[in-house]
């Protein structure tokens, strides 16, 4: 074997390897995109998970509080109207607008208590005030989650090679699950 022959199977040789490594990172970059794209779903339906469990307390504090505060009856159409939007939300982003509705009228809910002290002192309203405030607790922290899973990917996608995966794997930009900037005051409740 002659030497140009030994100095081209080297070349063509390192060249395979180059190859091959190269391949191997874009499978592997490929494969990092659709992980953080699964992340995100997954963030996301723990955060639906949590949320349908405060949808399914609400009826059960709504009706204690509706006997002691008959006359309220706009607060709650309020909480059925935000509780019928997000059931019918098309996507995540009408999700996060319905809870975002029901977490204002929620706090007026919960505020009822201070102006009907018999409400305050009912066991089966502490019981289920105590139920809601722990899914929010839990709410708060699987939108943080999500949040955070969203950045993830949010950010891989506006790197250059990340650009360029997330389109080859039809990942786009996911939705922020933030509060609107009018909502993150306290409500006043007023009769």
């Amino acid at each position: 074997m002659g030497k140009g022959l030994k100095i081209t199977l080297i070349v063509v040789g390192i060249l395979l390897l180059i190859g091959f490594g190269g391949f191997k990172w874009a499978i592997g970059e490929y494969n990092k995109v659709i992980a953080m794209d699964e992340n995100v779903k997954a963030s996301w339906a723990q955060v639906e998970n949590q949320l349908k469990r405060r949808y399914d307390l609400i009826p059960n504090l709504v009706e204690t509080v509706k006997g002691y505060a008959r006359h309220e009856k706009e607060l709650f159409e309020n909480i059925a109207e935000a509780r019928t939007k997000y059931f019918q939300a098309k996507d995540v982003k009408g999700k996060i607008q319905a809870s975002n509705q029901l977490e204002g009228v929620l706090s007026r809910l919960l505020l009822l208590k201070e102006t009907y002290p018999q409400l305050k002192a009912n066991e089966s309203f502490l019981k289920l005030q105590d139920s809601l405030e722990g899914t929010e607790n839990r709410i708060a922290v699987e939108r943080k989650r999500y949040n955070e899973s969203v950045q993830l990917v949010n950010t891989y996608r506006r790197t250059v090679f990340g650009k360029f995966f997330a389109s080859m794997a039809s990942v786009s930009a996911a939705e922020y699950y933030e509060i609107p900037k009018g909502e993150a005051e306290t409500p006043k409740v007023k009769f």
